[in-house]
C-alpha cells in the first residue's frame, strides 16, 4: 500500500513533532518496497510557506532541500488531479490544498498520513492513517 503525505505529516516528520515516527516508517518501507510516498505539489507549497511563515525563508529553503531527498514523488496538479479535488470541494469543509491530499489518495488507492482533523470529511472515500 502506497502512502500520500499531506503537509501535517511532512511537517511533523521534518520538524521531529507528534507523529514523525509514523512517516518515518512509511518512507521505510516505501524505500523497502522500492516505491515512493506520494505528495501533491499544492501541498509542498503549504509546507514550504508555512515553514517560511513560522521560522523564514532560509530554513524553508533547507526544508524543500531535504524533502528533494526523500522517497517521495511530487505530483503535479494536473487537470485530473485538479478535478478530484475540486468535486471533493465542492462538497466538503475542507480546505482547497486538503482536497489535493485526499484527492491523490483516492486516485492512487493509497492510504493518507495526517493529523489533520479536517480529513474526518472523507473518512468514508480515503483510508486514513491518524498521527
Amino acid at each position: 500500500m502506497r502512502h500520500v503525505l499531506d503537509s501535517y505529516a511532512m511537517i511533523s516528520y521534518l520538524q521531529r513533532e507528534k507523529g514523525f515516527e509514523t512517516v518515518k516508517q512509511a518512507l521505510e518501507k516505501a524505500v523497502q518496497k522500492g516505491v515512493k510516498a506520494l505528495m501533491t505539489m499544492v501541498n509542498w507549497g503549504e509546507v514550504y510557506y508555512i515553514i517560511k511563515r513560522e521560522e523564514g525563508a532560509d530554513t524553508a529553503e533547507a526544508m524543500a532541500e531535504i524533502i528533494d531527498t526523500l522517497p517521495v514523488e511530487l505530483l503535479p496538479a494536473d487537470r485530473e488531479l485538479t478535478r478530484q479535488a475540486a468535486f471533493l470541494k465542492a462538497d466538503k469543509k475542507m480546505s482547497y490544498a486538503d482536497c489535493f491530499a485526499a484527492a491523490a489518495a483516492i486516485m492512487n488507492k493509497a492510504t493518507l498520513i495526517t493529523g489533520d482533523k479536517e480529513f474526518r470529511e472523507v473518512e468514508k472515500e480515503v483510508k486514513i492513517e491518524w498521527i
